[in-house]
This record gives C-alpha cells, sequence and structure tokens, in this order.
C-alpha cells in the first residue's frame, strides 16, 4: 500500500528550499541529499511515497536519471508521482512513465556547477562513445574480462589501443588519473588512463557500478592490441 509521504531528493545545500517548494499534503516529507540516492532508493521501495521530487539539476545526473528509471521499472511504485523540480522559481515538470530519463531537464542543466557526492557526466564525451567516433578501432571484449584499475577489479567492456570501457563497483569521475592493469597468462600491461566519462548505475538484480569510458596515456599499443586479439569477442 503506497504511503502518503513525499521524497525530496538533491544537494544538501538546496534541501531546505525544495522542501519548502515541494506540495506534500498531510503527509511526511522525507529529504535525502543526491549523495544518499541508495538510501532514498532504498526508502522509496519500503515506503512507496506518493511522490518523489527530485531537483532539476540532480536529476540531470547520470545517479538522477538512474533513480528515476529505477523507480519507473518497478511496479510497485506505480502510482508514486515524479517530479523534477527547481529549487527556486515555479519549474516543475511531472514525468509520465514514458518520459526518459535524460529529458527529465532543459539541456543546459547539465552545466550546473557540480555538488558534492555528485558524478557528473561529461555529454560531449558520452556524445562522441555513443555514435562510434573514435581514433582507433574498439572491439567488444568476451564475458567476464577482468582488469584493474587503480587496485580495484573491473570488467572490461571493450577495448582499443587508445581506450577502454569499463564496469566497476569502486567510484570512477570525470577526469580522474588511473592506472591500469591488463594480465593474462601471456603478459601484464600496466600504464596511466583518464576518466573521459563516467556513469553511475543500479542495475536490476544487481549492485551500484560505474560504467566508464577511460582514455589511454602512455599504454604500449602493440601490448594492448595484442591483449585485445587474446580476449575480444569473436
Amino acid at each position: 500500500m503506497a504511503d502518503a509521504c513525499t521524497v525530496v531528493i538533491g544537494a544538501p545545500d538546496l534541501l531546505p528550499s525544495l522542501k519548502r517548494r515541494t506540495p506534500a499534503g498531510d503527509g511526511e516529507v522525507l529529504a535525502f541529499s543526491d549523495a544518499d540516492a541508495l538510501q532514498a532508493l532504498q526508502v522509496i521501495s519500503q515506503r512507496r511515497p506518493r511522490m518523489v521530487a527530485l531537483e532539476r539539476y540532480f536529476a540531470g545526473t547520470p545517479r538522477g536519471a538512474a533513480l528515476i528509471n529505477r523507480i519507473k521499472a518497478d511496479p510497485a511504485l506505480a502510482n508514486a508521482e515524479i517530479r523534477v523540480v527547481s529549487h527556486e522559481g515555479d519549474y516543475t515538470r511531472v514525468l509520465s512513465r514514458g518520459t526518459a530519463a535524460a529529458s527529465a531537464v532543459r539541456p543546459n542543466s547539465v552545466a550546473a556547477p557540480p555538488t558534492q557526492g555528485s558524478v557528473r557526466t561529461a555529454t560531449a564525451f558520452l556524445a562522441l562513445d555513443g555514435q562510434g567516433t573514435r581514433r582507433a578501432a574498439r572491439y567488444r571484449m568476451a564475458p567476464q574480462v577482468e582488469v584493474v584499475v587503480d587496485g580495484n577489479v573491473a570488467t572490461l567492456v571493450n577495448l582499443s589501443i587508445a581506450g577502454a570501457q569499463v564496469v566497476s563497483a569502486a567510484i570512477l569521475r570525470p577526469n580522474q588519473r588511473v592506472r591500469m592493469t591488463l594480465a593474462d597468462d601471456a603478459a601484464t600491461v600496466r600504464f596511466s588512463a583518464a576518466v573521459a566519462w563516467a556513469a553511475f548505475e543500479i542495475p536490476p538484480k544487481a549492485g551500484p557500478q560505474y560504467r566508464a569510458g577511460l582514455e589511454f596515456t602512455d599504454a604500449d599499443p602493440a601490448a594492448v592490441d595484442a591483449f585485445c586479439d587474446r580476449h575480444k569477442d569473436e
């Protein structure tokens, strides 16, 4: 049964204003910072609030989009109204179940100053990578190929001599500098890389993860190409 409460999510310094501007009716208002999205999701799943209000800049981040998509995908939350709101002005948008999370905010909203704990996606990098415009041919890896990124194990999605896409349980942020290791029975290759883009995901039936595109800075092209040949999905 749905709860009469309202859940509000946004940057910590914006929460007081968001609470004042979000209609709550007679129910309780539960406020969560954007860094506590997972905790908010747990409460939403348990309480089934009548409304979930997301600050519009948070809604435009990968973490916000992932949260919106999880709420929409849960049949138990079918009656929960999802609103994208502003801490100032009168901007409010009610999202229908058919509204794509990426269109929840106006295009220029992703340019807002980042808030602590948030992961901001570089839109230009996402568009570039999504269209396949790369400096070198990139190959999909066979399932369960693992690499090490800054000491943490990550799954290798695709690979080229210039970069890679990985999925990691550890946090990865745009512009972060990392050390990467490709290792198998034939060789071990170590080099530096930069995170070109990062997206926070909450897959169904799995824990939270970060999908990221890495750009290599000093990798040995021949060694990386050989690793790719040994592990690419035929």
